[in-house]
């Protein structure tokens, strides 16, 4: 693998490309070209969208991209990520949903057909999220985040199978996550021999726009960089 020439970073659910600003720009400062979609919803509406959608999306919008390439997901995004790995050069995760068999070590949750995260967010609730941001950030997040597909998560949360990738994985793991607790993705990484980034945002999107973002991000860069040498 030589050096990286482009990336697809793909959001987590309820949020949107906008996650990814942070980090699109140490990418391109890193002459990475960036492509961060928004996820769209079917013509059918929300409810009726579901995760094959999604994966349909970000499979057609990897393939487009010169190689080499690095796919990076966060969160929902990470397990989509995982379902394109055999198109990318290399796979960069943030907080990732898990597949099977991490999975059951999640919460359970019942997840309604339209998850109401745009029109029940509140500020107050935004800043709980993100409690190592600054005002600016956490203000932005909450006027975007948007309602989800319940489809969508009751399938990633029933668990995915997915196989280890033949690429090379980097995980990035909060120090604090509320949503997928460490020693899931810790667990996952060390049965795939995989290189982790241990950060110390506390929370589960903070590595994208806490104010330890950038320096992760330069890090991501960085794993980017060994990983084109040794390939």
């Amino acid at each position: 693998m030589t050096a990286t020439r482009a990336a697809l970073l793909v959001h987590g659910a309820g949020g949107g490309g906008w996650e990814w600003n942070l980090w699109r720009g140490v990418f391109e400062a890193a002459d990475i070209a960036v492509v961060a979609p928004d996820l769209q919803l079917v013509a059918a509406g929300l409810a009726a969208t579901g995760f094959g959608d999604y994966l349909q999306q970000v499979r057609e919008a990897l393939s487009v991209l010169p190689r080499p390439r690095v796919v990076v997901g966060a969160s929902l995004g990470g397990l989509l990520a995982l379902r394109v790995a055999d198109a990318a050069d290399a796979v960069i995760l943030v907080n990732p949903l898990p597949p099977a068999p991490w999975h059951a070590g999640l919460v359970s949750r019942a997840w309604p057909d339209i998850v109401p995260w745009h029109r029940q967010a509140r500020l107050d609730g935004t800043r709980r999220a993100l409690p190592d941001t600054d005002e600016a950030t956490a203000l932005f997040a909450f006027r975007h985040w948007r309602d989800e597909s319940g489809a969508v998560l009751r399938h990633a949360y029933a668990g995915t199978a997915v196989e280890r990738p033949a690429c090379p994985v980097l995980f990035v793991l909060s120090q604090a996550d509320d949503d997928i607790a460490p020693v899931i993705t810790s667990s996952m990484a060390a049965a795939w021999s995989s290189e982790v980034l241990q950060t110390v945002s506390p929370s589960h999107v903070g590595p994208l726009l806490d104010r330890h973002a950038h320096g992760i991000a330069a890090q991501a860069v960085e794993w980017l960089n060994r990983a084109g040498r040794n390939g």
